[in-house]
């Protein structure tokens, strides 16, 4: 790979010189040759001598560096071939360098430069057509016509095509850059996706363990009986972490994608249920269990929801609730359910402390970032904050797709 990319590189780069090098060297010496050894027992053309080589050699050489030069070289080839031929040489000879110089300069240059070259072009060979044998001045003038006109039209169109392929070459690169910002945004989305996921996940089980082995500790000898109850619940807790990070991890190992309608859908727990709204009595025996009562209210969830959509609600209300564990342990929370036409709107509120809306004391709010997040991702908004009676509310409203 490194000889395609560097020296692969250097030799396309370097290979059209050297090729226009050995053209004008060869081109010289072949017409050198025609110059020198043409017969003319009629004396028809002027004697070859040390001014007709070497200006046959200002023809040539300089083609060298066409494509460097275009037009300084066919304006230097020009005045030559038209000196050369007002002086009578044998004129086939500077016919080709002429000819190149014209199509390096279509090749290269936009058509406004070109057509003036071409003409030029032909009315110097067309000069030069007087010089021909008797008998044939009409078929030299029109194969001069025809150089001039095939020349320009080959460099005109290799120039076009090569405007086309550098155009299709910068929309590849294009498409390429647009495909690896496509490909970073997704990598951050799944990202983003997953942080969600683990904090979900990983604060609602810590939370419901850290309280419960608090409490074990503190009833361990005085009451054995909440004790062990609250060691049953630690156990429940931690195989349900243990379940839904096999759960995430199943995502990770198989590279599955969700469609932006189905972008936070899960696979299903190891007992088979994905998290959802179906689960949500469970979530709230869980967090019982932790010392907080629940209370739900409503039946918003009579009719199945979406399942990205579904598994949105579900952890927004287990965020909300985990929120409760940590911060209002003492508090009684509530879960509001209601359906109107096209939304579902779910409040989870608590009658603790007022708290600060950011729903943690030691952070930035993840939490809360996390389910507007979530929210977002289904054209939903969520509102937190201290109820004007005490207590914290967390407000969700989403948009229900007809089904």
């Amino acid at each position: 790979m490194a000889f395609r990319g560097g020296r692969w590189g250097v030799v396309r780069a370097v290979l059209p010189q050297v090729a226009d090098a050995v053209y004008a060297v060869g081109s010289l010496a072949i017409s050198a040759s025609m110059l020198h050894n043409w017969p003319d027992p009629t004396n028809h053309w002027r004697d070859s001598d040390a001014l007709a080589y070497a200006l046959v050699a200002a023809v040539y050489l300089p083609l060298a560096v066409r494509r460097r030069a275009p037009l300084l070289v066919f304006a230097g080839n020009a005045a030559v071939v038209l000196t050369y031929l007002t002086l009578a040489y044998y004129h086939p000879v500077v016919v080709c360098g002429l000819a190149l110089a014209n199509y390096t300069v279509a090749a290269h240059r936009p058509r406004e430069v070109s057509v003036p070259c071409a003409v030029v072009t032909w009315l110097v060979l067309l000069w030069g057509t007087r010089l021909a044998e008797p008998g044939i001045g009409a078929l030299s003038a029109a194969f001069v016509t025809a150089t001039a006109a095939v020349t320009w039209v080959t460099g005109d169109v290799s120039r076009r095509l090569g405007e086309r392929g550098r155009r299709l070459a910068a929309l590849t690169e294009q498409l390429r850059r647009e495909q690896e910002e496509r490909t970073r945004r997704a990598v951050s989305d799944e990202c983003m996706r997953i942080a969600r996921e683990l904090h979900d996940v990983i604060a609602h089980h810590v939370s419901v363990i850290s309280i419960q082995a608090g409490l074990a500790d503190y009833v361990f000898t005085t009451d054995p009986p909440t004790a062990h109850k609250a060691v049953g619940v630690i156990t429940d807790s931690a195989r349900d972490a243990g379940d839904e990070m096999r759960r995430m991890l199943a995502v990770l190992r198989h590279g599955v994608r969700h469609t932006a309608n189905d972008r936070t859908d899960a696979l299903p727990d190891a007992d088979g249920a994905a998290p959802g709204m179906a689960r949500l009595a469970e979530l709230a025996d869980r967090v019982r269990a932790a010392g907080v009562p629940v209370r739900i209210t409503g039946d918003a969830v009579a009719d199945p929801l979406p399942a990205g959509l579904d598994m949105c609600v579900y952890r927004v209300v287990q965020e909300a609730l985990t929120n409760v564990l940590k911060h209002a342990p003492t508090a009684t929370a509530t879960v509001s359910l209601s359906r109107g036409r096209g939304t579902i709107r779910v409040r989870v509120t608590d009658d603790g402390p007022s708290r600060p809306a950011t729903g943690r004391r030691d952070g930035p709010g993840h939490g809360l970032i996390g389910m507007r997040e979530r929210a977002t991702i289904y054209g939903g908004t969520v509102t937190a904050g201290a109820r004007s009676q005490g207590g914290f509310e967390v407000d969700l409203v989403m948009p229900v797709p007809d089904m």
